[in-house]
């Protein structure tokens, strides 16, 4: 699953969870409601667990919530949540190397796409999710 992807399924999970508070939701309701494989979306939210964005709670009316408000909740936080990786990344390999002006280009690329990464960062830490809520919500009034 890509990074974007992944981002959209959890983004997707929360927004359901924050207008489902404070309902713990399993993961195959949640599945249902926003057309996400249930072990894909099981995965993220184990992600998500783990980096304290919701919590599972166990038992027949268990499941998970929200372990704080959608307006401290921002997308930068869930995507360090969900990637173990930057969203630019350069694969390079020791053949490379001996190859004309390789290391040189890659090295061009890799400084390009820091300065990418940390701007992205940047954005997306200003974004909350209740932010996201409310376009939504303001958007759907209009259809």
């Amino acid at each position: 699953m890509s990074a974007s992807t992944k981002l959209s399924a959890s983004v997707k999970a929360l927004c359901y969870l924050a207008e489902t508070y404070p309902v713990p939701q399993n993961s195959r309701i949640i599945s249902e409601k926003i057309g996400v494989n249930a072990s894909k979306l099981r995965q993220l939210l184990s992600l998500l667990n783990n980096g304290r964005i919701v919590k599972s709670e166990k038992g027949a009316a268990g499941g998970f919530r929200l372990t704080k408000s959608p307006k401290k909740i921002d997308l930068q936080e869930i995507y360090c949540a969900i990637e173990d990786r930057k969203a630019f990344d350069l694969h390079t390999n020791d053949s490379e190397k001996n190859l004309w002006r390789s290391a040189e280009i890659n090295n061009f690329f890799l400084g390009l796409f820091a300065e990418i990464q940390v701007d992205i960062e940047k954005k997306m830490k200003k974004i909350k999710l209740s932010d996201l809520l409310q376009k939504v919500e303001i958007q759907s009034n209009y259809k």
